[in-house]
């Protein structure tokens, strides 16, 4: 098992908005390490406090394939001078990949977060 990071940022705390980042990052992840909904044993998600019109687990539960995939939602700790709007997750998952061989993704402005990491 390996840990997969995400994080992504929307402009507008609005729901279409907010689903489409959400599953936007989700299917990146995915596509970027090639794996599946059944290799995703788990996702943790955490958003900032000024993300309130949706659950980013709700966004996933709607992608294919994710209906079975446990899902958790937290609210970000707010440290002052952080990126706003953002939507983060840590997905565990099953593969026999090692961890320099994952591929984290961070879009839009969550690329700040993690500098060290080109795409």
């Amino acid at each position: 098992m390996q840990g997969i990071r995400g994080a992504i940022t929307v402009e507008n705390d609005a729901k279409e908005e907010v689903l489409r980042a959400v599953q936007e990052m989700i299917n990146t992840i995915l596509t970027e390490n090639d794996i599946t909904s059944e290799d995703v044993g788990a996702a943790i998600f955490s958003a900032t406090d000024d993300i309130k019109s949706l659950f980013p687990a709700f966004a996933a539960r709607q992608l294919p394939g994710w209906d079975l995939v446990p899902l958790f939602d937290a609210q970000q700790l707010y440290i002052e001078n952080s990126i706003r709007k953002c939507i983060r997750v840590l997905l565990l998952v099953n593969t026999d990949k090692t961890q320099s061989q994952i591929r984290h993704v961070y879009l839009g402005r969550a690329a700040a977060l993690r500098p060290d990491i080109k795409k």
